[in-house]
């Protein structure tokens, strides 16, 4: 190709360059370089059409090989740069800084624009990438060459000031050359600002001065541009702030830098570095306290300033605030590791670590001293080894390593001898070992070398308080020392504290004293002794106000658990002065701080008790004496309390505690005295007498005592009197009180004294008292003593003189009291008492008492009812029923004003006399209310003509009055003893209740209190009651000798008479008695009785006609009575006559209104049993029960024939028992034993599905009729059926060995019962014959055997016991599998043969037969006993016999016998059995015979799925029939089935069949 072809190539190159045709391009400059390779504007065109076509390794290959070619030309370099500008090529940050130096050589005399654009671009990449050298160099280039060109002053000052923004970052890290270019630059800008001053040169002077600020070296640069901002802004801070923080960093702030400060702060009293300096030069100056005020304000604008904070914390330490110079150091530090440069680094960290060692060794405690040990480790400062080593040395001896700090002392006393510092510690560790002489020599050393220390001072002055005796004596020397230490460092607060012991301790001069620890405390206000002891003598002093301003003071600054002696004394201030609720909290405050100090909880419980917090303030003081257990205080106030509280009991535990450590302590034996005399007052409201009696005894004998160590109390005396007066009211016959022979005058022993003994005492001892001091309380007293001492002489019947006397001295008494203090309404009320007194009888001055009681008490309840006491005996009766009436407005709970109504309605009549008279024996317990009440009830229940009335019913049933009555009668004879007519109705309402024996010892009582010659027919009366209840109990004895004690003129003593002989057995004599009423009787109904009665004696004596003719006598007479007709039809059914019953029974049910009540149930029913009915027995008592369902005889009545008679429905017989007990407690507790039996009676699955709730039962029966033996012979049945059960489940029993223990029960409750001889023969036999069993059943077949033996000894014909023996004898023999030789089966058949109405013992000989194989005999064993059962009407025995049939069927099937008979005999006794009842067991069995027959078919599963998944069948037989379903399942190869069946088993928890599974899938 031409050159010609080249160019036009190269022109159509550029053509297509310019039309965006850039391929076509590259066609071209390829053609191009075919021909010429080395062609440069090929290369550059290939360059641009590859930029464009976003080729940049080609656009880039090719224009390097452009500028290879001519590295002079420009195409290639400018085609390069901005390749590199616009792609992110990896070469191009390193390549392009090249490539713009080549442009600047090549532009640098072509083109000055276009080199200073270039020049600018290569500055903004060196800034990118961070090279601010070769920025600076660059810039300065550029600056220069517009300089050359001529540029102007502003376009050089934006230059300039460009610059400074390019290097400004990170100006401390750069080298020296572009930090003198960027000061350079700053400079140059500066100077070359049009506008002086502008805001735009102020920020760059600002930026300057940053700059320097940054630079350390640059201190006198600085400087000189501080002062020229200054010179041109002097109104501005900035300038003065920097230096100023720049000095006090460095460390150099001079006189220079204290003018700086002083200006700033003029400029600005809140500057951070202005107060910080001047902070600074106030800790030079040694003002710390201004050093630290202006230090702490700085800091708080400036908190970054570490120089400030360690200067801080210098001041705290001189002014001896340690925990504030830890925390400054701490602050330091922080900022020292987040902000400071690493060359001042090291340097402030070690003076920060020393300053905080120093003021953690201040704080003197191990913890402080030992992290002060940890600080040290950490300084590495070198050029301080001995002032580290001395704090070293502190701190070890601090933490009682001595050893460490005396050699870390020997070394620094070799190396530096002549050290104040060195001698001081030395001094130290003597004064540790209490060496005073020789730390007295080092700290005087110490002194010699630097006499201007304080804590030399101090700790000299220190040593010499502590030397020996002479020193101890005579302070002065540590008063010097102290008084030095004092001028020395006026901070030190610990010094002025013991310059407060020494003016306290041995000047005396208290004012002086409060001074110095004022000042201490002023200093160290964490100091609490000082502050304690400035307060306390505040105290003394009586400047109550300034002790409540430092208490103030250091509560409101302290914190939660802190300042304890604060909070304690401010809390005893505010108790003194009566603001308890206050003293309250600060006290609480206090054991916040210290809940261990028994004081503060001592005082807590003051303050609580001040406010009236009892049971607070018991907690306190307990509390109190759990932490100090010999403070007697503490111990003593919770008695205090308790005793308040009326917990006496604990209380004299208490106050126990206190006499077993010291015996003499009075106040404790005064609180023993005062409980019990409280708890008698107690037993008196409750009529406890017998226990006041006891309790007086007791807290006289405290009082006793008491008063051997302080007879000069007085209170003591009128304590003792009260408890002889207190049992005024007891009777005479209980008080017997054994007083001390030092109470009564004696040098010892003691005496028993009577009630007038007693009372006499009590006199005596108010007089002791009111020697000691007269007060009203104590004459009141002695005149209330001396009118009970009247009123038990008038009821002994003493002489009438004594009687005046006493009565005079009473009324005298009271009147001296009244005089000494007429406003008390008490003793206005006790004077008008006494002087009510018949024996007074001055109502005049009574009534004027009364009147002046009530004008001094408004609210006095007790003064008009005693007014109305004596209207009623004056017979003004409404003026009484006024002042009643307004008693009961007064105080509707006042008992007496109610008493008073009632006597009076029914002095009047009224019909509310009775609820009145209850209702004061529902407010409380009086004797007057309890014996109105007790006769209006007797009264109203001898009336029988109003049980049908409202009233009646209202009164007496709805208000349970006959139990109520009888409860505060009872209480009414405990008192009074020697009232016969109380007893007489007590009697009366103890038999209402059913309390027999209790309702004979009222009416023995009551007769002995009767006098027969005054009142012969009362007597007479009061006898045949006695008697009555004495036959009733069965002291048929005394019974008869009652009834002889009478005249026997009565109907109603001979025939009590008769009816105990009756029950005594002497029928004949009773027999006579019985004819001698005859002859006295007055009505036809009362003669139907008699002989009622009459044929009862004949019918004992075994005259059966003789009976029966009496009582047909009665059945003809104009009035039968419904007694005489029962009787003939129970005499009918004792004669089996059902006849005769019947036809009685009739008749007997004419002359009933209640047609459906127990007693027709039990004829009618008992008629039914005789004829062979049972059925009909139950639906007799069903029927009578649905016709009273609220009669709980009835409901207990029909679970008892239920469980006698169809035990086919006894799970209904268990709900009649279970609501029988429900409805009645008494028919309850039978009812249970009816319900168990019941419960047993349904079989295995009530065990299974309801927890074996029989069990329950009959324990629960057990435990509420113990003397019963049917319920415990059901307790063996329910234990043996549970052992049973256990059995079956595949368990262990959980009832062994109470065999023998139930039968022993049996026995012991049929022992002395004449009754039911029959039924109790049957019942020993029944529990004779399960405890054998149970023994067979456990292997005790000795045990058995001689349990037999030993019955048949005491009584040989027993064919029962002789069968239980032969069973256990074949025992052994059956289980040895032997053959039974034929002469042993014949004894066994007759022995059964003699028992053939026995059920149970034709099934054991079947059962023996079986296990010889005589399968023939077995099923003829087995047909008899169904025989038997059917005959007697068994259920259970016809049952039984058909399932024992079945198994002996299904045993011989299963051996594969042929012949169809034995399986005919399964189907026909399992279908017999269904026709029963609902027998799982037949059914099961049926499946049983189907699978033996044929495994595999389909009846075989229809059979035994209907046990597996029908409900309703007991767990043992579902849980056989699932086995043998899965072996039939298997043997179909019916997987499906046999997962349902597995987890049917896996849901009832059945192992056995899970286990077949897993052995019949394996195989």
């Amino acid at each position: 190709m031409s050159s010609k072809e080249v160019k036009t190539a190269l022109k159509s190159a550029r053509d297509a360059i310019r039309n965006k045709e850039y391929k076509e391009a590259l066609k071209h400059c390829k053609t191009v370089l075919k021909q010429e390779k080395n062609n440069y504007n090929a290369w550059v065109f290939i360059g641009v059409a590859a930029a464009e076509l976003e080729q940049p390794d080609q656009a880039q290959g090719a224009y390097k090989k452009a500028a290879e070619l001519d590295p002079e030309q420009l195409l290639a370099w400018q085609g390069l740069a901005s390749l590199y500008e616009k792609c992110d090529h990896e070469n191009a940050k390193g390549d392009l800084p090249g490539v713009y130096q080549k442009l600047l050589d090549l532009y640098e005399s072509v083109d000055k624009q276009k080199w200073c654009d270039v020049c600018k671009k290569l500055v903004d990449l060196h800034h990118q990438e961070k090279r601010h050298l070769e920025v600076a160099r660059t810039w300065y280039k550029l600056i220069k060459t517009r300089q050359e060109d001529g540029a102007d002053k502003q376009e050089l000052y934006e230059l300039w000031r460009k610059l400074t923004q390019l290097l400004a970052e990170n100006i401390e890290d750069q080298n020296n050359e572009t930090q003198q270019m960027l000061l350079t630059a700053f400079e140059n800008a500066l100077d070359l600002a049009d506008s002086i001053p502008s805001e735009d040169h102020q920020v760059l002077y600002k930026h300057f001065i940053q700059c320097l600020s940054k630079l350390p070296h640059e201190t006198e640069r600085l400087k000189k541009a501080c002062e020229g901002m200054m010179n041109f802004y002097p109104t501005v801070q900035y300038p003065l702030e920097v230096i100023c923080l720049h000095l006090i960093e460095s460390g150099s702030l001079a006189d220079e830098g204290q003018q700086y400060c002083c200006k700033l702060i003029e400029m600005n009293s809140k500057s951070g570095p202005g107060l910080i300096g001047l902070g600074i030069k106030a800790l030079q100056d040694k003002k710390y306290e201004d050093a630290v005020s202006h230090l702490t304000e700085g800091l708080k604008e400036l908190p970054l300033c570490v120089a400030g904070w360690c200067h801080l914390a210098k001041a705290q330490v001189k002014v001896h605030r340690p925990k504030e110079a830890i925390l400054s150091c701490n602050q330091a530090l922080k900022n020292i590791d987040n902000h400071s440069a690493a060359g001042s680094r090291c340097h402030q960290k070690n003076l920060c670590l020393l300053l905080k060692a120093e003021a953690l060794l201040k704080l003197s405690d191990c913890e402080s001293s030992e992290e002060a040990i940890h600080i040290l480790d950490q300084v590495s400062d070198t050029d301080n080894i001995p002032g580290l080593l001395i704090l070293q040395g502190l701190a070890h001896l601090n933490t009682g390593a001595v050893d460490k700090a005396t050699k870390i002392m020997e070394d620094l006393r070799a190396s530096y001898p002549d050290l104040a510092k060195v001698h001081a510690l030395e001094a130290l560790i003597h004064f540790t070992k209490k060496d005073y002489l020789q730390a007295e020599a080092c700290f005087q050393r110490a002194l010699e070398k630097d006499a201007e220390v304080a804590e030399y001072h101090y700790q000299l002055g220190l040593t010499y308080w502590f030397m020996g005796e002479e020193t101890r004596k005579d302070k002065a020397k540590a008063l010097t020392h102290f008084l030095k230490a004092a001028r020395l460092d006026t901070y030190m607060g610990k010094v002025f504290c013991y310059l407060g012991h020494y003016y306290r301790d041995v000047a005396g001069d208290r004012n002086r004293a409060r001074g110095c620890y004022r000042k201490a405390f002023e200093l160290d206000d964490t100091d609490a002794e000082s502050g304690a002891a400035a307060v306390d003598l505040s105290v003394e002093l009586e400047d109550t106000e300034t002790a409540l301003a430092i208490l103030t003071a250091v509560t409101q600054k302290a914190s939660a658990g802190a300042a304890k002696w604060a909070w304690l004394r401010r809390g005893l201030y505010h108790l003194k002065d009566g603001q308890h609720s206050q003293a309250v909290a600060d006290l609480q405050a206090a054991l916040r701080a210290d809940p261990k100090d028994c004081n503060c909880w001592e005082s807590l419980g003051e303050a609580y008790l001040s406010r009236g917090g009892y049971t607070t303030a018991l907690k306190s003081f307990t509390r109190a004496s759990e932490l100090n257990p010999d403070s007697t205080y503490s111990v003593f106030k919770v008695a205090a309390i308790q005793q308040i509280l009326g917990r006496y009991t604990e209380a004299i535990a208490q106050y126990q505690l206190i006499i077993k450590k010291k015996e003499d302590y009075v106040p404790a034996l005064k609180g023993l005295g005062e409980c019990h005399l409280m708890m008698a007052k107690a037993a008196l409201v409750d009529f406890l007498d017998g226990k006041a009696v006891d309790c007086v005894e007791k807290a006289l004998e405290y009082f006793t005592w008491a008063l051997q160590h302080r007879a000069d109390v007085s209170c003591l005396w009128k304590l003792a009197g009260d408890a002889c007066s207190s049992l005024h009211a007891v009777s005479p016959s209980k008080v017997h009180v054994r007083v001390l022979g030092v109470l009564l005058g004696q040098q010892e022993g003691s005496e028993v004294l009577k009630k007038d003994e007693l009372l006499n005492l009590g006199g005596r001892c108010y007089g002791r008292a009111l020697k000691l001091m007269s007060t009203s309380n104590t004459w009141c007293d002695l005149g209330i003593n001396y009118y009970h001492q009247a009123r038990h002489l008038a009821e002994t019947g003493g002489s009438t003189d004594g009687l005046t006397e006493l009565l005079e001295k009473s009324v005298h008494c009271l009147k001296k009291a009244v005089r000494l203090d007429s406003k008390n309404h008490l003793y206005w009320n006790a004077l008008g008492v006494v002087a009510c007194y018949h024996g007074i009888g001055n109502y005049a001055l009574a009534q004027h008492c009364f009147i002046k009681s009530i004008q001094a008490e408004q609210i006095n309840a007790a003064a008009w009812t005693n007014l109305g006491v004596l209207y009623l005996a004056t017979e003004n009766i409404e003026q009484a029923h006024e002042a009643f009436k307004m008693a009961q407005s007064l105080d509707p709970s006042y008992l007496l004003c109610w008493i008073g109504q009632a006597l009076i309605a029914e002095t009047v009549g009224s019909y509310d006399t009775m609820d009145l008279f209850r209702h004061t024996t529902e407010l409380s317990m009086h004797t007057e209310g309890a014996i109105g009440y007790a006769y209006w009830v007797c009264t109203t229940l001898q009336d029988k003509s109003n049980r049908e009335t409202e009233l009646y019913k209202y009164n007496i049933l709805q208000m349970n009055a006959v139990p109520a009555a009888q409860g505060v009668l009872c209480k009414y004879v405990e008192r009074i003893q020697n009232y016969a007519p109380a007893f007489t109705m007590l009697g009366y309402l103890n038999e209402r209740l059913q309390l027999r024996r209790e309702a004979a010892e009222a009416y023995q009582r009551a007769a002995s209190l009767l006098d027969p010659t005054e009142d012969q027919h009362t007597y007479n009366v009061t006898m045949r009651n006695w008697g009555r209840l004495l036959c009733s109990i069965g002291e048929y004895d005394k019974a008869v000798q009652a009834f002889k004690s009478t005249p026997l003129e009565e109907m109603e003593d001979i025939v009590g008479l008769a009816l105990a002989l009756f029950m005594k057995g002497l029928y004949k004599e009773s027999n006579k008695a019985y004819e001698r009423a005859l002859t006295v009787v007055k009505s036809e109904q009362d003669k139907a009785h008699v002989l009622t009665a009459l044929a009862i004696t004949e019918y004992k004596q075994g005259q059966m006609d003789a009976a029966k003719s009496l009582l047909f006598k009665c059945s003809i007479l104009k009035e039968p009575t419904t007694e005489s007709l029962q009787t003939l039809c129970a005499l009918g059914l004792a004669m089996q006559d059902a006849t005769l019953s019947k036809a009685a029974l009739n008749e007997f049910l004419k002359h009933t209104k209640h047609k459906n009540d127990y007693h027709r149930c039990l004829l009618t029913s008992a008629i039914c049993a005789l004829q062979g009915r049972g059925v009909a027995v139950q639906r007799q008592a069903a029927k009578a029960v649905h016709s009273n369902p609220a009669d709980p005889a009835l409901w207990s009545l029909l679970s008892r024939v239920v469980a006698q008679y169809t035990q086919r429905n006894a799970k209904g017989g268990a709900v009649a028992g279970t609501v029988a007990h429900v409805l009645d407690a008494n028919h309850g507790k039978k009812a249970l034993l009816y319900t168990a039996v019941n419960q047993l009676a349904m079989g295995s699955s009530t065990v299974e599905d309801e927890k074996n709730i029989s069990l329950k039962t009959i324990q629960k029966a057990a435990f509420l009729s113990p003397d019963d033996p049917a319920v415990w012979a059901g307790l063996m049945a329910a234990c043996h059926a549970d052992d049973k059960l256990a059995l079956v489940s595949n368990t262990q029993p959980k009832r062994l060995d109470l065999h023998l223990a139930l039968l022993s029960a049996v026995s012991a409750s049929l022992k002395d019962k004449d009754i039911l001889q029959n039924y109790n023969q049957s019942l020993e036999k029944w529990s004779l014959s399960q405890a054998v069993t149970g023994l067979i059943d456990t292997g005790r077949i000795s045990e058995a055997e001689s349990l037999c033996t030993k019955s048949l000894k005491s009584n040989p014909d027993q064919p029962a016991v002789v069968l239980l023996l032969r069973q256990v004898q074949c025992k052994s023999l059956l289980e040895s599998q032997r053959p039974l030789p034929d002469a042993v089966l014949e004894e066994l058949q007759k022995t059964v043969m003699s028992n053939s109405t026995s059920v149970p013992a034709w099934q054991w000989l079947a059962q023996v037969y079986q296990s010889q194989g005589m399968m023939g005999a077995a099923e003829m064993c087995y047909r008899k006993s169904l025989q038997v059962a059917s005959q007697q009407g068994s259920w259970n025995g016809k049952l039984s016999s058909l399932l024992k049939l079945a198994l002996l069927a299904l045993e011989v099937c299963m051996a594969n016998v042929p012949g169809d008979h034995w399986s005919s005999l399964l189907q026909e006794a399992t279908s017999e059995a269904l026709k029963v009842c609902f027998c799982p067991l037949a059914v099961f069995l049926q499946a049983l015979l189907q699978f033996n027959r044929k495994m595999g078919a389909r009846e075989t599963r229809r059979l035994l799925e209907r046990v597996v998944y029908q409900p309703g069948y007991p767990n043992s037989i579902v849980s056989t029939a699932r086995w043998y379903l899965l072996r039939h399942l298997y043997a179909k190869n019916d997987h499906e089935l046999i997962d349902v069946l597995v987890k049917n088993a896996e849901a009832h928890g059945d192992k056995r069949t899970l286990e077949l599974n897993e052995k019949l899938s394996s195989q």
